[in-house]
């Protein structure tokens, strides 16, 4: 029994490093202007006209970094923009949820039925964030060189790092 409650909060665990990993991977190809609107993460809402301001600087420190061709750029920029479009209200509702599971935690009747509808909500959210930042790094991959990827990879864990053990 022990084992299998141990077990529990580790495959959460995984499973939460692995959605966030995906965002992770996707911040580095711009993103992460997506991510961290006012607020941090899934904070209030960010303006459409400052998100593509946001992922045009980082799109631009990208391109630098990865030395990408006028071609690469032009293909880029709307996988970039389109997975950031279509995360948006994903966003917005992970916002919702976790102000609707403060509701549910501080309510005088504990309704476990109604945490559990949340937890399978947010897990059908997570599934269709993931796919889309899956979809987005598979349609990069084609456009950038082995070499680019390898060099954006360093980038994401360099930035991994950065977030976990402060910036600067």
């Amino acid at each position: 029994m022990k084992d299998n409650a141990q077990q529990k909060p580790r495959r959460r665990f995984f499973r939460r490093a692995a959605i966030f990993g995906a965002f992770a991977g996707l911040g580095g190809l711009g993103l992460g202007a997506f991510a961290h609107g006012p607020g941090g993460w899934g904070g209030g809402p960010l303006d459409p006209a400052e998100l593509d301001q946001r992922l045009d600087r980082m799109l631009k420190h990208l391109y630098i970094e990865i030395d990408a061709t006028e071609a690469q750029q032009q293909k880029l920029e709307p996988i970039v923009k389109s997975a950031a479009k279509d995360l948006m209200p994903l966003r917005r509702r992970l916002r919702e949820a976790r102000l609707q599971a403060m509701d549910l935690f501080t309510r005088d009747h504990v309704d476990r039925a109604a945490f559990e509808k949340l937890r399978a909500e947010q897990m059908q959210l997570a599934e269709q964030a993931s796919k889309r930042v899956t979809d987005a790094l598979a349609d990069a991959a084609e456009v950038l060189t082995p070499l680019q990827r390898k060099q954006l990879a360093e980038r994401m864990q360099r930035m991994r790092g950065r977030r976990w053990h402060g910036r600067g």
